[in-house]
């Protein structure tokens, strides 16, 4: 249970931050009916989950076969888990309706796919994060932590969309300036966390 809460609560804080996927769904809920935005979040959840699972089980691979790519990995991605944490932290952020979401069921997959597996930032920062965590996991708790990760994925991309459907006129950049606050000071810990790991691995 603690490493499927473990998985959770860091899917939650990472996906949290607006970014290219969060402005579609929002965006989405905003101006369609609600069973397309519910559509629309269930196909960002599969390529969410998918890059994920991806970005895990890469950087995993590798570390078996390059058994010091652990240390140097724990490392840079605790400092990138930080870095992304105070970043969080400092930002000002403003929703903006910067997507069209108007659009056929073909250009939605189409547009969730890009946003989420043509996003370079989100594959950076999902494998080193991911792969540090990876790193640090008993491997007989990886799939108790994947799968919160991707409940965290479902809950909050259909979260958000029946609550922006529901609350529309109350969802302002002041509701996403917390979130953003609330967020960094977790993925803070967690970074801190994974440099304290890298210590004690250390020869």
């Amino acid at each position: 249970m603690f490493y499927y809460l473990q998985g959770l609560t860091l899917g939650l804080a990472y996906l949290a931050p607006i970014g290219m996927q969060n402005l579609f769904v929002i965006n989405t809920a905003l101006t369609q009916r609600r069973t397309r935005a519910l559509l629309t979040a269930i196909i960002v959840i599969f390529f969410d989950v998918t890059l994920a699972l991806f970005c895990f089980f890469g950087v995993g691979a590798l570390m078996k076969i390059y058994p010091w790519m652990r240390l140097i990995i724990m490392g840079m991605g605790g400092l990138l888990v930080v870095y992304i944490g105070i970043i969080l932290f400092r930002t000002e952020t403003f929703l903006k309706n910067t997507q069209n979401t108007n659009i056929s069921l073909i250009k939605v997959v189409f547009t969730a796919c890009i946003v989420t597996w043509f996003n370079p930032q989100a594959i950076i920062d999902g494998t080193m994060m991911l792969g540090a965590f990876q790193a640090t996991l008993p491997e007989t708790e990886i799939v108790h932590f994947l799968m919160g990760m991707i409940s965290a994925s479902g809950l909050w991309f259909l979260g958000i969309t029946f609550f922006v459907s529901l609350c529309n006129r109350r969802f302002t950049p002041q509701v996403l300036h917390v979130i953003n606050k609330t967020c960094g000071i977790v993925i803070i810990g967690y970074g801190v966390n994974l440099l304290i790991q890298f210590c004690i691995f250390l020869p």
